[in-house]
């Protein structure tokens, strides 16, 4: 078979069936994933010839990977649950609430600067699970609150759980793939390749991240407030502009001086310091007057409203403990993390290839796949080591403490089936090239990137954050999708003659904003404020955000590349400038036109 169109399809094809099965049939991640599965594997046997040894040593090299994964995200769901169980979530809380009462500072400093820590720290959708109990306890609706938890999981995401999407899901998207290691090379290797790549992501969240703040303000007073006006939203700009780059300043600098561990976790604590104390002394915090809350609970309206009993919200408790020993947890992890990135002579030691402390499976059934698990360097680690010292500093009885691995237990076994099929999918695809074939067809994720170069030419790059935005929405994971997608972000841009790197960053990125309608986000938010059955009308609004952070991402992305000038790139961001000008002028006209709001 030769026809490129033909296979591209078929390429295509395990990834649209999930589609189909978890949009079209909102079928749960844990049956679509193993269906995708079984039609990759069917797909390499019986048109790519694979060899079937070949299938097996992938899956398992899969299955390897998914495992190192859950681990990550245990230790991060472990942690949350040890926070919450101690009593500290309720400290942290009540610090929040002294800030301001105003309902979009709130949100911004909540769901942007902290959530933007929480990400950094642990990821997996864990951020929105924290971010919405909290805000549902300080009195919002509670689709609000998880509206904010969804929006805020994009500039952050690619960073989250220290760098995993990156780090992970890029790194592990690219490896071994075909003209990579050549590629690598003018960089200094794999390594140097991936930092590159996390510094454009990084630079690119930076740009469309700009107006995140500033869209939570809008969406809270045009959704949710007594008058619905987005106008009332748009009001707070200076302190939503300050706020994001508080936030994203930091996050570059860490992207390109130290790593893609840390861009999220230091840029939201940096950024939460430093809004906190300014707010504290009433920079750029809106005038009393100005003041903007939801009105009374009575006359919200009832798809706004939970079932989770906001007295007894995740059972915070009442115990009372000094606020650095509440955060304590969070800054262990920092400490941990830095100091086992940036101390040579420990992280030496912590990826030495001693068979101890780095695992290895090397040439995986006679096939040449290999892979490792450098399990000592792991964030899960790091997370595990801070429970510990989190149950000696919180004091916290043997009956909570076996609570909290019960809790995050069951919640990483949520996540373990799709990944368990979602990983053996992807390597099987990677490792569909003519190494492991009868057949001298290219892998599919080439074939793919041959078929969409053929197609749409030099404006790929316009287009490639809505494919990274596809497999978050798909698979419920930025990681996932990259460990999907990199490698066919990466042929197509070489396909094209165009920059690599800037492409693959340009996925990253696209899979960050998708994260704010992966199904799977979604249900877990909803589930932590008892919001189940909702979904249509969180992504009928989040969607707005994905569609505005690709469109400005694949702009920022194609200019990076081309450069300003008589170009597409330059034409787009002119389109893009003048429809978010036409948002804001029809805000205003709006505003005019409502009634005042109602009163008390």
């Amino acid at each position: 078979m030769e026809n490129l169109g033909v296979l591209s399809l078929l390429a295509l094809s395990p990834i649209a069936v999930v589609g189909v099965l978890l949009a079209g049939f909102r079928w749960p991640a844990k049956y679509a994933m193993p269906v995708g599965y079984v039609v990759t594997v069917l797909v390499a046997l019986l048109v790519w010839q694979m060899r079937p040894d070949a299938v097996l040593a992938a899956t398992i090299e899969g299955l390897i990977v998914a495992v190192t994964m859950l681990y990550i995200i245990f230790g991060a769901l472990l942690m949350l649950a040890t926070v919450i169980a101690s009593g500290a979530m309720s400290t942290i809380r009540a610090g929040f609430t002294a800030i301001s009462p105003d309902r979009r500072v709130q949100a911004i400093i909540i769901g942007w600067l902290f959530g933007s820590f929480i990400e950094g720290t642990s990821g997996f959708g864990a951020t929105a699970a924290v971010v919405a109990p909290l805000l549902l306890a300080l009195g919002f609706p509670a689709m609000a609150a998880v509206m904010v938890g969804l929006i805020i999981q994009t500039t952050p995401v690619s960073f989250g759980a220290v760098g995993t999407p990156i780090l992970v899901g890029v790194s592990g998207g690219l490896e071994g793939g075909e003209g990579v290691e050549e590629f690598a090379a003018t960089f200094g290797g794999h390594t140097e390749l991936v930092h590159e790549i996390g510094f454009q992501t990084a630079a690119i969240h930076a740009v469309v991240g700009l107006l995140i703040p500033l869209a939570l303000a809008v969406f809270l007073t045009g959704f949710f407030g007594p008058r619905r006006s987005f106008l009332e939203g748009l009001r707070i700009w200076p302190f939503a502009l300050y706020a994001s780059v508080a936030m994203t300043v930091p996050y570059v600098l860490i992207a390109y001086f130290v790593g893609s561990e840390f861009p999220s976790l230091i840029g939201g604590l940096v950024g939460l310091t430093l809004v906190m104390f300014t707010s504290s002394r009433g920079f750029l915090m809106p005038a009393p007057e100005d003041t903007f809350d939801f009105g009374p609970r009575s006359r919200w309206e009832e798809r706004w409203m939970g079932s989770v009993d906001t007295d007894h919200l995740m059972d915070l408790g009442t115990r009372r403990m000094r606020t650095l020993v509440a955060w304590a947890p969070y800054l262990v992890v920092a400490v941990l993390l830095l100091g086992t990135r940036l101390i040579e002579p420990l992280e030496s030691a912590l990826r030495s290839e001693h068979p101890v402390i780095t695992v290895p499976f090397e040439n995986i059934l006679g096939t040449g796949i290999s892979t490792t698990w450098q399990w000592l360097y792991s964030p899960g680690t790091v997370f595990l080591i801070t429970c510990l010292i989190t149950y000696v500093i919180h004091r916290m009885r043997a009956d909570q403490i076996r609570q909290t691995w019960v809790t995050a237990g069951k919640q990483v076994w949520g996540a373990a089936v799709a990944l368990l099929f979602a990983v053996p999918l992807v390597r099987v695809l990677i490792n569909s090239g003519p190494d492991f074939t009868a057949s001298d067809l290219a892998s599919m994720p080439v074939t793919l990137a041959e078929g969409a170069a053929t197609l749409t030419g030099g404006s790929w790059p316009l287009l490639a954050p809505w494919i990274g935005a596809l497999g978050a929405f798909v698979a419920g994971s930025n990681t996932v999708s990259n460990l999907t997608f990199s490698h066919f972000q990466f042929s197509t841009a070489e396909q094209i003659g165009s920059a690599q790197e800037t492409v693959v960053a340009a996925q990253a990125v696209g899979g960050a904003g998708g994260n704010a309608v992966a199904i799977h986000n979604i249900v877990a938010a909803s589930a932590t404020v008892g919001l189940l059955g909702r979904e249509g009308d969180l992504i009928r609004k989040t969607a707005l955000i994905t569609a505005y952070y690709c469109a400005l991402g694949g702009v920022v992305a194609y200019l990076w590349i081309n450069g300003f000038g008589a170009n597409l790139g330059t034409a787009a961001l002119i389109v893009v400038l003048t429809v978010l000008t036409g948002i804001v002028l029809w805000m205003i006209r709006r505003d005019r036109r409502l009634p005042a709001a109602p009163a008390s």
